[in-house]
């Protein structure tokens, strides 16, 4: 069983960035996709981004040319740098994959934008 774990969440100023990471607890490489998705107060969760074992990653429009989406099989991590970043980011962020059919999601990581 995988966990996966998320940090570098935290309260920036709104132009700023933040870089989170994902750390699984075991191999990630036969997690067909990794991603992340985000959960603002009182709003559905929404993905913000996609990273396949090869192929090409996926962005919510609202956060292309923003936020960048990687993964590192070796360090079994996966990132999510945010550039840019406004109060309409604000949000918990989880990071999620998929190994043999199986969904696995972190805790979750708490960005605040202050504008």
């Amino acid at each position: 069983q995988v966990q996966l774990v998320e940090s570098g969440g935290g309260l920036v100023q709104a132009g700023g960035s933040l870089r989170l990471s994902c750390a699984a607890s075991g191999s990630i490489f036969s997690f067909s996709f990794m991603g992340w998705y985000r959960q603002a107060p009182g709003k559905q969760r929404e993905l913000v981004a996609l990273i396949p074992d090869g192929g090409s990653t996926y962005y919510a429009d609202s956060v292309k040319g923003r936020f960048t989406i990687s993964r590192d099989n070796i360090k079994n991590t996966m990132y999510l740098q945010m550039n840019s970043l406004s109060s309409e980011d604000t949000a918990i962020y989880y990071c999620t994959g998929r190994s043999s059919s199986k969904y696995y999601w972190g805790q979750g990581t708490q960005v605040t934008v202050s504008s």
